[in-house]
């Protein structure tokens, strides 16, 4: 009996795992789409004045 138990209880914890993990995942793609749109929006010049080009927003937007 209290193997059953045991494995729900895992079950449970389980399922919380993936809601937080897909919570997370959900944050972390937000903020790369809003820091991308944000970036993509400045010009060339003001791209310069912060040490970026264009061909860096992906790369900043994804955190690396």
């Amino acid at each position: 009996m209290s193997t059953i138990e045991l494995n729900r209880s895992h079950a449970g914890q389980g399922v919380g795992n993936v809601v937080a993990n897909f919570f997370s995942m959900l944050s972390t793609w937000n903020d790369a789409r809003v820091t991308r749109r944000e970036l993509s929006r400045l010009s060339d010049r003001e791209l310069d004045d912060i040490g970026l080009c264009r061909g860096d927003i992906e790369r900043i937007a994804r955190g690396f």
